[in-house]
């Protein structure tokens, strides 16, 4: 069985929806974790860190920016400042394609910053794209 996933922040149940399709419309198996804010998502870290669930962490976090309880940009800042979990690649994706947010993303730590498509079909190509890169990147085996 393979202990790897991908972690994903995303507090939009259409938006959980409409990505999960994508990767089953990609024929891809892999397990996709969905938190919904990230308090949720830098808990489930410390959980893994601190052994109360398996200690393997995300092949990649693909977050959204907009988050209730703790927005993408301040839970960007709290994975990449701890020394354990900065290694793990934080992919923004977002609908805002504002220069300043990108550039404040990548200043905290962003390894990627992507707009989400406006189209199934185009979301369909973009999460083949960012599972291919950031699958190949980490190393680990599909």
């Amino acid at each position: 069985m393979n202990d790897h996933y991908i972690l994903i922040g995303e507090d939009d149940s259409d938006d959980r929806y409409l990505i999960q399709s994508a990767f089953d419309e990609n024929n891809f198996t892999d397990t996709i974790k969905f938190l919904v804010n990230g308090v949720e998502i830098v808990q489930h870290l410390e959980d893994v860190l601190n052994g109360s669930c398996p200690k393997h962490y995300p092949r990649f976090i693909l977050m959204d920016l907009n988050m209730p309880k703790m927005d993408g940009k301040e839970t960007l800042q709290k994975i990449k400042q701890h020394s354990e979990f900065q290694k793990i690649p934080v992919i923004i994706f977002s609908t805002n394609s504002n220069e300043q947010e990108m550039r404040r993303c990548y200043e905290l730590g962003a390894n990627s910053y992507i707009t989400k498509p406006n189209n199934f079909d185009n979301l369909v190509k973009t999460i083949a794209a960012v599972r291919s890169y950031w699958l190949e990147m980490t190393n680990i085996p599909q």
